[in-house]
């Protein structure tokens, strides 16, 4: 059976779910997108998505149709039509039909779209051995431009510093921001061990503040982990004892070799094993049921 796409409150199967040659998120990137992860029949942090979500729409002028509650039966709904219970979920609200010309006064009416399927970033060897890695030259875009806290529909920057990573033969690039200090990766946030504490880029930096980031955050609070939100440059993770990835598609995952630079011992280090684990079980008990009566 086709998977059933939710768009402005219809369900149609994949090969009939269409927007506009006129909307302004297909002409222009004009919209904002969530990625989201449902883990044996539970939403992952769905309020945070949605909060984050709805901060985005605001930072662009974008009136969302619905309340949060509504988006998120719009979710719920969507992974029970299709009966999924482990998935991933793409919100997407662009700014829907309007004219050839970039004015949003001339879009009427938001398109909202929710995706729940399948998705696999990384090979499991790459969980298990670890990440190699680049720098990108291209850098990240500057807060007074596209803020990297609306996660907009037009990810080019992105893209660029991935066409990087694949023309370098690596499955990920790292971006740094106009002074030189680190951001992110292309799709995941970016944390550092030295000498037994962690440490990660602040969001002043150009980065998308991530949900399994801050999840990382909070559990090493809680774990009595000594964790820092300060800038850092390539010299420090070259010199890092370890290195991970996080994000909502990725979840986390270790990095071994970064420019050439074996990261510690080139693999997987204790605390990064660690955190991993403890992501995985704060994951089984953490959630938002899909299917309330279970």
């Amino acid at each position: 059976m086709s998977i059933q796409i939710y768009v402005n409150g219809e369900f149609f199967p994949k090969e009939e779910a269409k927007v506009s040659v006129f909307d302004h998120g297909f002409l222009y990137g004009d919209g904002v997108f969530e990625g989201i992860r449902a883990y044996d029949g539970r939403v992952f942090k769905l309020n945070q998505h949605i909060d984050r979500l709805y901060d985005g729409a605001k930072g662009i002028m974008l009136d969302i149709p619905l309340t949060k509650q509504e988006m998120i039966e719009v979710v719920l709904e969507t992974l029970r039509r299709n009966e999924l219970r482990d998935a991933y979920i793409r919100l997407v609200i662009s700014r829907g039909p309007g004219d050839l010309g970039l004015d949003p006064q001339k879009c009427s009416k938001p398109t909202i779209i929710c995706i729940a399927d399948k998705i696999s970033l990384y090979p499991e060897k790459m969980y298990k051995e670890g990440l190699e890695i680049i720098t990108a030259a291209t850098r990240r875009n500057p807060p007074e431009g596209v803020n990297a806290q609306m996660k907009s529909l037009n990810y080019l920057n992105n893209i660029m510093a991935k066409i990087e990573a694949n023309l370098a033969g690596v499955p990920e690039a790292l971006i740094l921001n106009r002074e030189d200090y680190v951001a992110e990766c292309t799709g995941d946030n970016i944390f550092i061990v030295k000498h037994g504490e962690l440490i990660t880029p602040p969001p002043y930096v150009g980065i998308l503040v991530g949900v399994t980031r801050n999840s990382i955050i909070n559990m090493a609070k809680v774990m009595g982990i000594h964790i820092h939100e300060r800038v850092f440059t390539r010299h420090d993770v070259y010199t890092a004892d370890e290195c991970f990835l996080t994000g909502t598609a990725a979840e986390a995952i270790p990095v071994v070799k970064v420019d050439g630079r074996v990261i510690g011992d080139g693999k997987p280090g204790p605390l990064t094993l660690k955190m991993l684990s403890a992501l995985k079980n704060h994951i089984k008990n953490e959630g938002t049921p899909i299917y309330p009566n279970e």
